[in-house]
């Protein structure tokens, strides 16, 4: 098998034994395998009664606590996960899944299909399925966002994301897509001015990774259209993609 970065993943069987250091994935796999998670992050919050040991942060886990735990595969992410994290497992023998962080909703999951019918050995989930098809057309644009994720500094979502891909499916188009970095640091003049100029006429506030708020965000943008939405419902490429376009789509009626 080899995964997204065409390394090889050197799996005998199906995974049966599996620690998870990425949220989504988390979500994706034990609803669609359930019982065959032997560890995951501290912020993997779904599914919520999800009970197995947990090794830190998704950015810097607990190596050594992974490697106890004896999994026959990890699951990573290129943009999650760092490098030498992945190597140090892979030199301890633990095969390593690598998920590219894809830059769009089809992307996203081909990349969770690959995983759970070769790794796990698995038919494919029916909510896989359902994510295909609720997300398979695109709305027209009503709406151009600013989308901030993080703030202090203001960081925010640019060209090629998977946030970003979401809301263009939905009728929300980025205001950064064409910039040259993928997550831009725009001082806060600039992003006020995009809509001083009507470049942009929404601004779409997540609770993830910087949970926004009523209180927190807003404020920064006087008089500007604002929602605040779920970031598993923008960010999450799993089992939430299903519920999440409902959600998302009333934004822009």
């Amino acid at each position: 098998m080899i995964d997204d970065l065409g390394e090889v993943v050197p799996l005998r069987a199906p995974a049966a034994r599996v620690v998870s250091l990425v949220p989504s994935l988390t979500e994706a796999v034990e609803v669609s395998a359930p019982g065959r998670l032997a560890g995951a992050t501290d912020y993997c919050t779904h599914p919520v009664d999800l009970d197995v040991p947990r090794v830190g942060g998704s950015k810097y886990p607990n190596v050594d606590e992974v490697l106890e735990l004896a999994p026959d595969l990890v699951l990573a992410n290129s943009e999650e996960n760092r490098p030498e994290d992945v190597e140090r497992l892979r030199a301890n023998g633990i095969p390593v899944w690598v998920m590219e962080a894809s830059a769009t909703v089809p992307g996203a999951l081909a990349s969770i299909r690959r995983i759970l019918t070769q790794a796990y050995d698995l038919a494919e989930p029916d909510w896989l399925v359902e994510a295909e098809e609720v997300w398979r057309e695109t709305l027209p644009e009503r709406f151009r966002a600013v989308v901030p994720v993080w703030r202090k500094p203001w960081i925010v979502l640019g060209r090629d994301t998977f946030g970003g891909d979401v809301l263009h499916r939905v009728g929300i188009g980025n205001a950064y897509a064409d910039d040259e970095e993928r997550y831009p640091r725009p001082k806060l003049e600039e992003l006020r001015a995009r809509f001083a100029a009507e470049d942009a006429n929404l601004l779409v506030l997540p609770d993830e990774p910087y949970e926004f708020t009523a209180d927190d965000g807003p404020e920064a943008f006087p008089g500007a259209k604002y929602v605040l939405v779920s970031g598993r419902h923008l960010t999450w490429y799993g089992p939430s993609l299903v519920e999440a376009h409902a959600h998302l789509t009333r934004l822009v009626l």
